[in-house]
């Protein structure tokens, strides 16, 4: 399967050398991950208003099946921006991996790491925990959740860092179709 690349530029002109750079760079994730389906790589200037530096960013988001890792960098060059997103992103892709694909290590199914306990009625055993789940966090926009819970086909809920207040929260759908949003609070 061949990976899709989308470049979008913004606020610059994307000149031929940087384009292929990351093409050739971009096209080679597939390596590490099989069901990568699309990179989509937004890279932006940004006019520094107090700063005489103005600086470009480049954000690279990819996504397969049941696959979603966003990594985004500042710098003074729009490749060196692109590249060091890269590197951040290939860190997200080889800690997806190990959680993904190594497993435990122990040889144990998981049937046999769930914790069990034994129901007082039936005397038969049930798991106290039938799932667990790990993900990464990335910083994210309330209306970028919603959108992401929609591209992943999540239909009640989705849990996301909130890049605004810096918060984990969740964002669910009402049964009159509107959306919610949970921001917990310890107490």
């Amino acid at each position: 399967m061949t990976t899709v690349v989308e470049i979008q530029p913004r606020n610059l002109h994307l000149n031929e050398s940087l384009e292929k750079h990351i093409h050739l760079k971009a096209e080679k994730l597939d390596r590490h991950l099989p069901q990568l389906e699309i990179v989509h790589v937004d890279v932006a200037y940004h006019r520094a208003a107090r700063d005489k530096a103005d600086t470009f960013s480049a954000e690279i988001t990819v996504r397969g099946k049941g696959l979603l890792l966003r990594a985004e960098e500042h710098a003074e060059e729009a490749q060196m921006a692109f590249d060091a997103a890269l590197d951040k992103l290939e860190r997200q892709i080889e800690r997806f991996k190990g959680k993904h694909y190594h497993g435990r290590g122990d040889g144990r199914s998981a049937a046999e790491a769930a914790e069990l306990i034994v129901d007082d009625d039936t005397g038969e055993p049930s798991a106290l925990v039938a799932k667990r789940k790990r993900f990464v966090l990335v910083p994210m926009s309330e209306e970028e959740a919603v959108m992401q819970m929609r591209d992943l086909g999540h239909e009640n809920f989705f849990v996301f860092y909130n890049a605004e207040s810096s918060r984990i929260n969740v964002v669910y759908r009402r049964r009159n179709g509107s959306y919610g949003l949970i921001d917990p609070e310890m107490g």
